[in-house]
C-alpha cells in the first residue's frame, strides 16, 4: 500500500470578489474533500489578492512562504482551493520541484469522482470529465507524474489528482485524447438515450417523480433510505453517491412516488463534471419536483442552499416546484427554528432522516405540490384508450365523466408532464356537448 499523500491547503480571496464561502470556511470544506480523496492535511495558508499572479496566482512571495512550510512539514501535496491554469499548474511545479504534486480543487473533485464512480456509465463520465480537464494542462507536469498512475476510473494507483485515466491516456497527444473524447461522448449519448427509454417506461408507469438534490452530504440517501425502505449505501463523505438511485415510495394518499437520489452538489462545482453527468442530471428535469435536502445543522446552511439553487438554474430546470427538507433538525439546540433560521417558506419543512421526525407531513406537503400543479383539462377518449382512462384517474383529479357511444369524456386536472400523452384528444366546450 502505498504512504498516505500530505497536503497543505491554499486559498485566495480576491478583492471584489463574491465568494458563496468566507476564504477560511471554503479551505475547511476543502479539507473535507482532501480527506475524502485520502490525503492528510498537514496545514493550510491563504492569501488576499486584488487579482491572480499571472504566473503562480499566488505571486513569487507566496510560493516562497509555501515552500518553506512544505519542506518543514514535509507535505508532497501541494492543493489549491481554485482552479489553476496550465501555466499556474506549470509554473509553481517548477518552483516546488519535481517531487511535489500541484493540484487544484477541479482535479481533486474529479478524483474524488472516480474513486467513487461504481457504475460503466459512472466511469465514462468521470474519465470523460477529466480528459476535458487535462487536454489543455498536457505539460510535463502530467507527464513525470504519470508513470505511477494506472488503471481505469476508479483505480486505486497514482494518487490524488491523478485517478482514471491511466498512464498511457495521459501521455497520450492532443489528437489521440480528442479522439478518446469524441469516443466517450458517443458512449454517453448511447447511455442518454438508453436512459431517456427507461424514462418514457416510467413515465408509463403513471408515477409522479421527485428528484432529490441537496448539497453533498445533506442527507438525501439516509432520507430515501427513510421513506422506502430501503438500503441506499450511506457514508460519511462527500459524493458518496455519483449514480441515481430510485425508489417507490408510499404517499399519504395511498398512492404511489418514484424518488430520485442524484449526486450532491457542491460550491465551485467543476463545470466539466456538470457537462459530463448530463444524462444523470437529466433526471432531475424529467421530475415533476424537486425535493431539496438541506443540512439544517450546518454553519453554512444558508449558502449551502444557495449553491444548489444556482446548480439548478445552470441546468435549467430551476422552474420546477421545490419542496425544501429541513434535515437533522433532531440535532438543533432546543428552540431553534429551522424555517426560520433559513428564511423558509411554506413549502420548507424540519425533518430528521435519521429518527423520521416529520416525514409524514413533508409527504403531505409534496402531496399538496402536486395537486397545485395540476392544469385542467377537457378530452373525448374512445373506448380503445382505456391505458388513458386509468392514466387520468391514477395521476389526474377527475371532475366530470360521461360514458358515450364512441368513448369517454372526461373533465378534470392533469399534471403539465401527462398532457402531451392526451394532445390527440383535447376537446373544447362547443365539442362537449
Amino acid at each position: 500500500m502505498a504512504p498516505q499523500e500530505r497536503a497543505i491547503l491554499v486559498g485566495t480571496e480576491l478583492k471584489n470578489s463574491r465568494p458563496l464561502l468566507p476564504v477560511e470556511e471554503s479551505l475547511e470544506e476543502l479539507a473535507r474533500l482532501a480527506e475524502t480523496a485520502g490525503l492528510e492535511v498537514l496545514g493550510r495558508t491563504w492569501q488576499r489578492l486584488d487579482q491572480p499572479d499571472p504566473a503562480t496566482f499566488i505571486g513569487s512571495g507566496k510560493v516562497e512562504e509555501i515552500d518553506e512550510m512544505r519542506k518543514e512539514l514535509g507535505a508532497d501535496v501541494i492543493l489549491f482551493d481554485d482552479e489553476l491554469s496550465p501555466r499556474h499548474l506549470r509554473e509553481l511545479e517548477e518552483k516546488f520541484g519535481e517531487d511535489t504534486k500541484v493540484v487544484d480543487r477541479t482535479a481533486l473533485i474529479l478524483d474524488i469522482f472516480a474513486q467513487h464512480a461504481q457504475t460503466a456509465e459512472g466511469q465514462l463520465q468521470v474519465e470523460l470529465a477529466q480528459l476535458e480537464y487535462r487536454l489543455p494542462r498536457l505539460t510535463r507536469m502530467w507527464t513525470h507524474l504519470a508513470r505511477q498512475a494506472g488503471g481505469r476510473a476508479g483505480g486505486s494507483m497514482g494518487g490524488v489528482g491523478l485517478r482514471g485515466p491511466g498512464e498511457t491516456q495521459i501521455e497520450m497527444d492532443r489528437r489521440e485524447i480528442g479522439r478518446r473524447i469524441a469516443l466517450l461522448k458517443g458512449e454517453l449519448e448511447k447511455v442518454r438515450a438508453r436512459r431517456e427509454q427507461h424514462r418514457a417506461k416510467r413515465q408509463q408507469t403513471a408515477l409522479p417523480v421527485i428528484a432529490i438534490v441537496g448539497y453533498t452530504n445533506a442527507g438525501k440517501s439516509t432520507l430515501l433510505n427513510r421513506l422506502s425502505g430501503s438500503d441506499v449505501l450511506i457514508e460519511d463523505k462527500l459524493f458518496a453517491t455519483l449514480d441515481p438511485t430510485t425508489r417507490r415510495v408510499k404517499m399519504p394518499s395511498g398512492r404511489e412516488a418514484l424518488f430520485t437520489d442524484t449526486v450532491g452538489f457542491i460550491q465551485k462545482l467543476p463545470t466539466q463534471i456538470v457537462a459530463a453527468f448530463r444524462a444523470t442530471l437529466e433526471e432531475i428535469a424529467d421530475a415533476d419536483i424537486v425535493l431539496h435536502v438541506v443540512d439544517a445543522t450546518h454553519p453554512n446552511a444558508r449558502e449551502q442552499m444557495e449553491s444548489v439553487e444556482d446548480t439548478l438554474a445552470l441546468l435549467e430546470v430551476d422552474h420546477l416546484p421545490i419542496v425544501e427538507a429541513l434535515n437533522k433538525v433532531d440535532l438543533l439546540p432546543p428552540g431553534v427554528d429551522p424555517v426560520e433560521m433559513l428564511d423558509g417558506g411554506p413549502m420548507s419543512i424540519p425533518v430528521s432522516a435519521s429518527t423520521g421526525y416529520n416525514l409524514e407531513t413533508l409527504l403531505l406537503a409534496i402531496e399538496a405540490v402536486m395537486e397545485r400543479y395540476l392544469a385542467s383539462v377537457r378530452v373525448f377518449l374512445p373506448y380503445r384508450r382505456g391505458d388513458l382512462v386509468s392514466l387520468f384517474y391514477e395521476r389526474g383529479q377527475v371532475e366530470d365523466e360521461e360514458h358515450r357511444s364512441e368513448g369517454v369524456y372526461m373533465a378534470g386536472r392533469l399534471p403539465d408532464r401527462l398532457r402531451p400523452y392526451f394532445a390527440d384528444y383535447v376537446v373544447g366546450r362547443e365539442e362537449e356537448e
